[in-house]
């Protein structure tokens, strides 16, 4: 049975994520220490006590994520034998460590970075996001097309079969929710978010994460990562420059999940693992394949069955 390790992205956290690991693992808690130690605010406390409003903050909610889905790895690597990993949008910075191609504090550093420029460049380029419920993605892709001579809109995450996610500018944004709805979609619902992430609205954040992936030190990958940008996988092969060229362009480009998923299955992963906050991803890979296994490790208890 070959299993890959699948690593959430933005919405998956809440308040009191990875405090009863950090109370019960010496391993979690040394972690915790070093992401106290490496961004400019105690994320131990944000996580534990909230508030939810400043946990959501961008530049906060990254490493969040980040932190507690490497702290459940660190538990779990010693039961399992790993095909292959992905991860959706930040996740995928936190594959990269999972395959050995990026150290825990490196990785951090650059979705330290890669959080605050989205929230400046959610700020500087007002924008937002909506989900498509219902509605096959080349009938989303198509109203993104009509609806970009109002403002800048393009499909931002293909999720899974019936469930895509848009992004861009309000104009853009809610011309195209018109159009999906006149298309036959089930739902359209503009979401809370902080800036209009994997959209050409972020492109003010892409200069200095550029210069933060240039100066991060790299490894091959020891096991394949599924990239967001094309839903191939870096192979162990695969020069660090790739790597590199792959998150800087992730930034303003579509997070190709449901392919993802299926270019797993095709070549060979048969159970699905996911680490860190929340169940979306196992969700996802239902819908995109049921056939497969799912199950994920959030919290003490579910290392404990």
């Amino acid at each position: 049975m070959n299993i890959a390790y699948v690593y959430p992205g933005q919405g998956s956290q809440y308040v009191g994520m990875g405090k009863d690991l950090y109370d019960e693992y010496p391993v979690v808690k040394n972690l915790y220490e070093i992401a106290n130690k490496t961004l400019d605010f105690e994320l131990t406390k944000v996580c534990f006590g909230g508030p939810e409003e400043q946990l959501k903050q961008t530049y906060i909610t990254q490493p969040a994520i980040f932190t507690h889905s490497l702290a459940i790895t660190e538990l779990i690597k010693p039961r399992f034998k790993v095909f292959c990993t992905a991860g959706h949008s930040l996740g995928e910075y936190t594959a990269l460590v999972a395959s050995g191609s990026l150290s825990f504090e490196d990785g951090l550093k650059l979705v330290k970075i890669r959080g605050e420029e989205m929230q400046k460049a959610g700020t500087i380029n007002k924008g937002t996001m909506a989900a498509v419920i219902g509605l096959d993605s080349g009938l989303v892709e198509e109203a993104c097309k009509e609806a970009s001579e109002n403002g800048v809109v393009q499909v931002a995450n293909f999720n899974s079969p019936g469930q895509v996610v848009i992004s861009g500018s309000v104009e853009g944004v809610k011309q195209a929710m018109q159009l999906a709805k006149q298309k036959g979609a089930k739902l359209v619902k503009e979401l809370v978010v902080h800036g209009a992430f994997h959209s050409p609205l972020m492109e003010p954040a892409r200069e200095r994460l550029k210069q933060a992936l240039n100066n991060a030190s790299f490894s091959r990958v020891q096991i394949p990562v599924y990239r967001n940008v094309d839903a191939k996988p870096t192979m162990p092969e695969t020069e660090t420059a790739e790597i590199r060229d792959s998150l800087y362009q992730q930034l303003t480009s579509s997070v190709r999940w449901e392919e993802s998923v299926g270019n797993m299955v095709n070549d060979g992963v048969s159970e699905f693992i996911e680490l860190g906050p929340g169940k979306v991803l196992q969700g996802l890979i239902k819908r995109i394949t049921p056939s497969v296994m799912t199950r994920g490790f959030d919290k003490t208890t579910d290392l404990k069955q």
